[in-house]
Protein backbone atom coordinates (compact mmCIF):
# COMPACT_ATOMS: atom_id res chain seq x y z
CA UNK A 1 0.00 0.00 0.00
CA UNK A 2 1.17 3.22 -1.17
CA UNK A 3 0.56 6.95 0.63
CA UNK A 4 -1.42 8.10 -1.93
CA UNK A 5 -3.54 4.51 -2.45
CA UNK A 6 -7.32 4.91 -1.32
CA UNK A 7 -7.70 4.54 2.13
CA UNK A 8 -11.13 3.25 2.81
CA UNK A 9 -10.19 3.72 7.16
CA UNK A 10 -10.02 6.48 9.23
CA UNK A 11 -8.07 5.18 12.74
CA UNK A 12 -6.07 7.50 15.19
CA UNK A 13 -2.93 6.23 16.95
CA UNK A 14 -2.06 7.08 20.22
CA UNK A 15 1.15 6.51 22.15
CA UNK A 16 1.62 7.81 25.63
CA UNK A 17 4.62 7.90 27.95
CA UNK A 18 4.14 4.33 29.25
CA UNK A 19 6.60 1.62 29.20
CA UNK A 20 6.36 -0.22 26.04
CA UNK A 21 6.10 2.07 22.96
CA UNK A 22 6.78 -1.18 20.72
CA UNK A 23 3.46 -1.78 20.67
CA UNK A 24 2.46 1.62 19.15
CA UNK A 25 5.58 1.13 16.94
CA UNK A 26 4.86 -1.86 15.90
CA UNK A 27 1.02 -1.37 15.08
CA UNK A 28 2.07 2.06 12.78
CA UNK A 29 4.14 -0.40 10.93
CA UNK A 30 1.51 -3.08 10.34
CA UNK A 31 -0.99 -0.31 9.42
CA UNK A 32 1.61 0.64 6.61
CA UNK A 33 0.19 -2.15 4.73
CA UNK A 34 -3.21 -1.35 4.80
CA UNK A 35 -5.86 0.68 3.49
CA UNK A 36 -5.86 3.31 6.81
CA UNK A 37 -5.14 6.79 7.03
CA UNK A 38 -3.69 7.39 10.19
CA UNK A 39 -4.17 10.10 12.93
CA UNK A 40 -1.00 9.71 15.09
CA UNK A 41 -0.65 11.90 18.97
CA UNK A 42 2.67 11.36 20.80
CA UNK A 43 3.13 12.57 24.32
CA UNK A 44 6.34 14.33 25.46
CA UNK A 45 7.30 11.27 27.50
CA UNK A 46 6.09 8.81 24.55
CA UNK A 47 9.68 10.93 22.73
CA UNK A 48 11.85 10.26 26.16
CA UNK A 49 9.96 6.69 25.92
CA UNK A 50 11.39 5.92 22.48
CA UNK A 51 14.84 7.20 23.02
CA UNK A 52 15.02 4.89 26.24
CA UNK A 53 13.68 1.44 25.02
CA UNK A 54 14.14 1.32 21.22
CA UNK A 55 16.60 3.73 20.58
CA UNK A 56 15.12 4.78 17.49
CA UNK A 57 13.78 8.23 16.20
CA UNK A 58 10.35 10.38 16.41
CA UNK A 59 11.12 11.56 13.07
CA UNK A 60 10.90 7.43 12.14
CA UNK A 61 8.11 6.89 13.94
CA UNK A 62 6.13 10.31 12.39
CA UNK A 63 7.01 9.18 9.34
CA UNK A 64 5.27 6.25 9.58
CA UNK A 65 1.75 8.29 9.65
CA UNK A 66 -0.43 9.97 7.17
CA UNK A 67 -1.26 12.67 9.64
CA UNK A 68 0.54 13.74 12.46
CA UNK A 69 -0.70 16.00 15.58
CA UNK A 70 0.86 17.96 18.37
CA UNK A 71 0.30 16.95 21.55
CA UNK A 72 -0.97 20.23 22.84
CA UNK A 73 -3.41 21.25 19.83
CA UNK A 74 -7.15 20.68 21.00
CA UNK A 75 -8.25 22.31 17.98
CA UNK A 76 -7.38 19.31 15.60
CA UNK A 77 -9.73 17.72 13.75
CA UNK A 78 -9.74 14.52 15.77
CA UNK A 79 -10.73 17.11 18.85
CA UNK A 80 -14.34 17.08 17.28
CA UNK A 81 -16.96 14.27 17.08
CA UNK A 82 -17.95 15.63 13.03
CA UNK A 83 -14.48 14.03 12.14
CA UNK A 84 -15.11 10.71 10.90
CA UNK A 85 -12.74 8.18 12.18
CA UNK A 86 -13.64 3.76 12.95
CA UNK A 87 -11.97 4.88 16.22
CA UNK A 88 -8.49 5.44 18.18
CA UNK A 89 -5.49 3.17 19.83
CA UNK A 90 -3.67 4.08 22.70
CA UNK A 91 -0.79 2.06 22.80
CA UNK A 92 0.79 2.03 25.16
CA UNK A 93 -1.70 3.79 27.59
CA UNK A 94 0.05 5.25 30.66
CA UNK A 95 -1.84 5.58 33.55
CA UNK A 96 -2.32 9.12 33.58
CA UNK A 97 -3.61 9.12 30.14
CA UNK A 98 -6.30 6.31 31.01
CA UNK A 99 -7.40 8.33 34.09
CA UNK A 100 -7.84 11.41 32.24
CA UNK A 101 -10.16 9.73 29.76
CA UNK A 102 -11.83 8.27 32.74
CA UNK A 103 -12.66 11.33 34.02
CA UNK A 104 -13.56 13.57 30.89
CA UNK A 105 -11.42 15.93 32.16
CA UNK A 106 -8.51 15.90 29.15
CA UNK A 107 -5.13 18.07 28.92
CA UNK A 108 -4.09 17.53 25.93
CA UNK A 109 -5.16 16.36 22.33
CA UNK A 110 -4.57 13.10 23.38
CA UNK A 111 -7.00 12.96 26.08
CA UNK A 112 -9.46 14.88 23.80
CA UNK A 113 -9.44 12.74 20.92
CA UNK A 114 -10.27 9.75 22.96
CA UNK A 115 -13.15 11.16 25.22
CA UNK A 116 -14.30 12.35 21.87
CA UNK A 117 -14.39 8.82 20.25
CA UNK A 118 -16.40 7.73 23.65
CA UNK A 119 -18.72 10.37 23.58
CA UNK A 120 -19.30 9.61 19.65
CA UNK A 121 -19.81 6.28 20.51
CA UNK A 122 -16.91 5.01 18.36
CA UNK A 123 -14.32 2.01 19.71
CA UNK A 124 -11.62 3.09 21.94
CA UNK A 125 -8.75 0.46 22.39
CA UNK A 126 -6.86 1.32 25.13
CA UNK A 127 -3.26 -0.93 25.90
CA UNK A 128 -2.81 -0.14 29.59
CA UNK A 129 0.63 -0.79 31.18
CA UNK A 130 1.16 -1.08 34.67
CA UNK A 131 1.53 -3.90 37.16
CA UNK A 132 0.50 -4.28 39.51
CA UNK A 133 -2.47 -2.70 39.65
CA UNK A 134 -4.31 -1.40 42.96
CA UNK A 135 -8.21 -0.43 43.34
CA UNK A 136 -8.02 2.85 41.93
CA UNK A 137 -6.43 1.53 38.40
CA UNK A 138 -8.89 -1.08 38.78
CA UNK A 139 -12.06 1.05 39.02
CA UNK A 140 -10.43 3.44 36.65
CA UNK A 141 -10.47 0.68 34.28
CA UNK A 142 -14.34 -0.50 35.15
CA UNK A 143 -15.32 2.86 34.59
CA UNK A 144 -13.81 3.50 31.09
CA UNK A 145 -15.25 -0.09 30.42
CA UNK A 146 -18.76 0.75 31.32
CA UNK A 147 -18.73 3.76 28.57
CA UNK A 148 -17.56 1.87 25.96
CA UNK A 149 -13.70 1.73 26.25
CA UNK A 150 -11.91 -1.79 25.40
CA UNK A 151 -9.49 -2.43 28.22
CA UNK A 152 -6.44 -4.38 26.74
CA UNK A 153 -3.16 -4.76 28.92
CA UNK A 154 -0.66 -6.03 26.48
CA UNK A 155 -0.42 -9.20 27.75
CA UNK A 156 1.81 -11.98 25.70
CA UNK A 157 -0.26 -15.25 24.32
CA UNK A 158 2.44 -17.64 24.66
CA UNK A 159 -0.35 -20.44 22.93
CA UNK A 160 1.15 -18.92 19.82
CA UNK A 161 4.55 -20.13 20.39
CA UNK A 162 6.63 -16.99 19.85
CA UNK A 163 10.10 -17.87 19.44
CA UNK A 164 11.32 -13.95 19.94
CA UNK A 165 10.23 -10.82 22.22
CA UNK A 166 9.80 -9.22 19.02
CA UNK A 167 6.52 -11.87 17.69
CA UNK A 168 4.77 -11.44 20.79
CA UNK A 169 5.15 -7.42 20.66
CA UNK A 170 3.72 -8.44 16.76
CA UNK A 171 1.02 -10.65 18.23
CA UNK A 172 -0.50 -8.32 20.85
CA UNK A 173 -0.05 -5.16 18.01
CA UNK A 174 -2.08 -7.38 15.18
CA UNK A 175 -4.43 -8.28 17.49
CA UNK A 176 -5.49 -4.88 18.63
CA UNK A 177 -5.60 -4.15 14.73
CA UNK A 178 -8.42 -7.24 14.85
CA UNK A 179 -10.74 -5.06 17.17
CA UNK A 180 -10.97 -2.27 14.03
CA UNK A 181 -11.51 -5.12 11.70
CA UNK A 182 -7.97 -5.03 9.99
CA UNK A 183 -6.31 -8.32 8.88
CA UNK A 184 -3.22 -9.01 9.60
CA UNK A 185 -1.31 -11.90 8.40
CA UNK A 186 1.36 -11.61 11.08
CA UNK A 187 -1.75 -12.62 13.34
CA UNK A 188 -1.70 -16.53 14.83
CA UNK A 189 -5.47 -17.99 15.11
CA UNK A 190 -5.92 -20.48 17.85
CA UNK A 191 -6.74 -23.85 15.26
CA UNK A 192 -10.00 -25.84 16.01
Amino acid sequence: MTKNAKKTKRLIVGISGASGIAFGWRIMELLQSMPVETHLVVSPAAEMTLALEMDKKIADLRAMADVNHPFKDIAAPIASGSFKTDGMIIAPCSVKTMSEIASGITQSLLTRAADVILKERRKLYLMVRESPLHLGHLRTMSTLSEIGATIAPPVPALYAKPDSLDDMITHTAARALDHFDLECDETYRWKD
